[in-house]
């Protein structure tokens, strides 16, 4: 996409919160990115501006066309944006394809000695996850309130029967001083 390009496109652009997708000319989706202000956003990927990365530059040059979607808020514009990375899996996106997303969830494991704790990944193993979650450390409070409540477990020991028939593994601490169940 030219500047001449841009310039007749941008007024078509609303200032609310947003997402925004590059796309080239057969509708490949080559970045995902969001924004408070849309129109602000895409501006400063246009213009003869020095600060402007090679990177950048590329995506604008390999860039037919330039689709936004509105959303109420900024915190729905991560939301929507880290979904369609993940998705889509875009190529000028380095940050968030490798799983390194500010979303957390929380995740109870439904095993013999059940446990919860904060992750980022989620897996098709029988567990609850609930989430996403934007703020790790508010998280992260609710679950050692919801170990304490419920005297769920912090390790990851696999308390298997056969390995606590085997004797694999001896109470820890945790048991002990009655915050956690285990194997007695």
């Amino acid at each position: 996409m030219t500047n001449e390009q841009f310039k007749d496109f941008s007024p078509t652009i609303p200032t609310d919160p947003g997402i925004y997708k590059f796309l080239d000319v057969e509708g490949v989706i080559l970045y995902v990115g969001k924004a408070k202000n849309l129109r602000n956003r895409l501006t400063s990927y246009f213009g003869d501006k020095k600060h402007i990365t090679a990177k950048t530059k590329a995506l604008v040059k390999h860039a037919h066309h330039i689709e936004f979607t509105m959303v109420e808020t900024e915190t729905d514009a991560l939301l929507l944006e880290n979904t369609l990375i993940k998705k889509h899996q875009p190529r000028y996106n380095v940050m968030l394809k490798d799983e390194k997303s500010p979303l957390v969830y929380v995740c109870i494991k439904h095993e013999r000695f059940p446990r919860v704790f904060v992750t980022r990944k989620t897996f098709r193993d029988g567990s609850s996850y609930y989430g996403p979650y934007l703020n790790k450390f508010r998280v992260e409070q609710i679950v050692e309130l919801i170990r304490k409540l419920f005297q769920l477990r912090t390790c990851t020991l696999n308390l298997s029967e056969d390995n606590i028939e085997k004797g694999k593994f001896k109470t820890c601490l945790e048991y002990h001083i009655k915050t956690a169940p285990g194997p007695a």
